[in-house]
């Protein structure tokens, strides 16, 4: 999917046809940019979580049911989607999302949350349900 232009990902998005194996974290961060940088942290995290809730609905069978890392996990939507609209915030939206990628690689490495959260706070099945503010660093 990252051969793609914006517009056409995210309605690939919207329509909940990107494929499970293409459902990356990378994929993750591309739609978050996109709906943040165009309306901005609650409006874009409303349709963020919306998005990700229906695309992972019409990936049911492959997420297993009760999975505490798998599927959808409100702590992490919300706790990335502030990292994402931060940077946008701070240095801008480029024109697309490869450039922005190219400009804070960071946002790129899953491990990231592991400057704000520890695992025993992280994995719960409260932050999974619930925003749970970190437990190491303040989010933006």
């Amino acid at each position: 999917m990252e051969t793609t232009g914006d517009a056409d990902f995210l309605r690939a998005f919207e329509e909940r046809s990107i494929p499970f194996e293409s459902w990356t974290h990378r994929s993750h961060v591309r739609m978050a940019y996109l709906y943040l940088r165009e309306h901005g942290l609650d409006v874009g995290l409303r349709r963020i979580r919306d998005g990700i809730q229906a695309l992972n609905a019409s990936h049911g069978d492959r997420i297993p049911e009760g999975a505490l890392d798998r599927g959808y996990h409100e702590t992490m939507t919300v706790a990335w989607a502030r990292i994402v609209e931060a940077t946008i915030r701070k240095w801008g939206g480029e024109a697309d999302f490869e450039a922005f990628a190219a400009m804070h690689p960071h946002l790129l490495q899953r491990t990231l949350m592991r400057l704000f959260y520890s695992r025993a706070r992280i994995m719960t099945w409260e932050a999974k349900r619930a925003f749970v503010e970190p437990d190491l660093l303040s989010l933006p």
